[in-house]
């Protein structure tokens, strides 16, 4: 074991304080962990399991951890190659030889680095019909694979977080094995290790034992029951237990299961073909924190998220499970790094707020800066991103997104800018301010528009003057009841809600169709022809 290179200052009382505010028996909570050199120093749950039963969290019960999946899916295809059956740069069509061509290039590496340029078909069944309406099967979704005909990037050139991906992935290591992905997981890793209560769970309908229930916020703010209609599968299936990660964590350094040459794979970032640095192994993610280096991943699921942190220079473990949608996992992570090391760097003042919308010439891309409750958001393609200013003055993603690497430098006043440069993985592209016009023609975007790659049908139409997005595919029906416009002929859908950040896009409309744009859909804007 290495020896710890960076002072660990455990306080039990201090770590109880992050908590106090969950530390109830009538509300949804958290369930946490933290070890030392492998060792359990603290396992506690605060609040209900499940709102209906007067149970409360506690480190053995069982919770939706999301995409922390994503690197035991990665561990099991690194599994296979260490026996010879498969390889890290063995192309998609190679054993998926029915899905569109499109894809059949693309290698595993990239898949499991995020940087395939596919488009995700997990984000169509979102994006364009809404958490509800009937199951997407996995099979289902590779069916979307065999359709779209193009990618939204050249592989290796942008690094774009897919579910797709991963579900391809524990596709194909179902064909290499012939059996079912969450056997092998239990047989080769869960088993191994003694994570007796860690699981893939497809859906939220059946019975689980020693389970805790997701919990939704609705729009006033009371908590109900909600689930996905979508098998994520090798992308963010897991089921697990505090305890059970722990152990899990434990065995980083001295694998039980995996040779050191797989765990270096998993924690080592992939680079793009600019040279730039993803930060991103394979389902792991490498980064600082107030100048500790963290390995990590988060994840996250409809009423529920997980963070799960190790700090390799203190030795120092952290797993949080939470149960409700109105509190951030990664947030409170932090918070006991902040309580239990020492020496870290002090936290930067809150600068100035940036203002302002901005649009690019050659892609279309928007950005929109505004502060919220005294912090700085950037809303890229649609999706806000807290962002702290560095000592440079450039503006990064920061909180729960501080893995994306994109970044604004202002260009004229601090404030109110003329222009940003917007710094995506490396690539640069300059953006311009833009304003509402003073007059809008709402007719002109009225109408029936079509994606052809995604097969989505889009429709606007006036409620008075008042215009709204609807959106179908096979999978149901999405309503974008917010729709405001942001410069000519540019729009922000967004379909309000908890979780409407999830699922905006922006929408520039032309005289033949609309180009929509959204971190989900990627660098390359999805077109719709018009249709009526």
């Amino acid at each position: 074991m290495p020896r710890s290179t960076f002072a660990v200052e455990f306080d039990e009382k201090k770590v109880d304080a992050v908590f106090a505010a969950l530390d109830q028996c009538h509300l949804p909570g958290a369930a946490v962990g933290v070890a030392i050199q492998g060792q359990p120093v603290y396992r506690k749950g605060f609040g209900l399991a499940n709102m209906e039963l007067p149970v409360v969290l506690t480190p053995s019960i069982r919770m939706r951890v999301g995409s922390v999946t994503k690197h035991f899916t990665a561990l099991a295809y690194l599994l296979l190659c260490e026996e010879g059956r498969a390889a890290l740069d063995d192309p998609l069509g190679k054993f998926l030889p029915e899905l569109h061509p499109a894809t059949h290039a693309v290698t595993v590496r990239q898949l499991l680095g995020h940087i395939s340029g596919l488009r995700d078909a997990c984000n169509y069944r979102f994006q364009f019909s809404g958490i509800e309406g009937p199951r997407a099967s996995t099979e289902e979704l590779l069916t979307l694979y065999r359709e779209i005909e193009d990618s939204a990037a050249a592989p290796g050139t942008t690094w774009m977080y897919s579910n797709g991906g991963y579900i391809l992935l524990g596709t194909v290591i179902e064909r290499l094995t012939a059996q079912p992905l969450e056997r092998v997981m239990r047989k080769r890793i869960f088993e191994p290790i003694g994570m007796h209560d860690t699981l893939l769970r497809y859906w939220d309908t059946n019975f689980l034992p020693n389970s805790a229930s997701p919990h939704m916020t609705n729009a006033n703010g009371a908590f109900e029951r909600s689930s996905w209609g979508l098998n994520f599968a090798g992308g963010g299936a897991l089921v697990s237990t505090v305890d059970d990660l722990l152990r899990w964590m434990a065995q980083w350094d001295a694998p039980v299961v995996g040779t050191r040459a797989s765990w270096d794979a998993l924690r080592t970032p992939l680079k793009l073909a600019n040279g730039a640095s993803t930060g991103y192994g394979f389902g792991l993610i490498s980064t600082t924190y107030r100048g500790v280096e963290t390995l990590y991943h988060p994840g996250g699921w409809l009423g529920a998220n997980a963070q799960m942190l190790k700090v390799p220079s203190a030795q120092l473990d952290v797993i949080v499970m939470v149960n409700r949608h109105d509190v951030m996992a990664p947030a409170l992570a932090d918070k006991i790094l902040d309580a239990c090391l020492a020496d870290l760097k002090p936290v930067k003042p809150a600068g100035p707020i940036a203002t302002g919308t901005f649009r690019s010439p050659l892609t279309g891309r928007v950005v929109q800066l505004f502060g919220r409750e005294g912090a700085q958001i950037a809303s890229v393609d649609g999706y806000d991103y807290p962002m702290e200013m560095d000592e440079e003055g450039v503006l990064r993603v920061s909180g729960y997104a501080k893995f994306v690497k994109q970044s604004i430098s202002l260009i004229g006043e601090s404030t109110q800018p003329t222009s940003i440069l917007f710094d995506d993985f490396g690539t640069r592209d300059t953006l311009n301010a833009v304003s509402i016009p003073e007059r809008i023609d709402l007719s002109a975007m009225v109408g029936r528009y079509r994606s052809d790659t995604t097969q989505t049908e889009a429709e606007v139409i006036l409620e008075g003057q008042k215009p709204r997005l609807i959106t179908r595919n096979r999978f149901g029906q999405m309503s974008f009841e917010d729709l405001r416009c942001l410069a000519p002929n540019t729009w922000l859908a967004r379909p309000g809600g908890g979780v409407a950040e999830w699922f905006s896009f922006i929408v520039n409309f032309g005289p033949r169709g609309a180009e929509f744009r959204s971190c989900a859909i990627g660098p390359k804007s999805l077109p719709f022809r018009r249709v009526a």
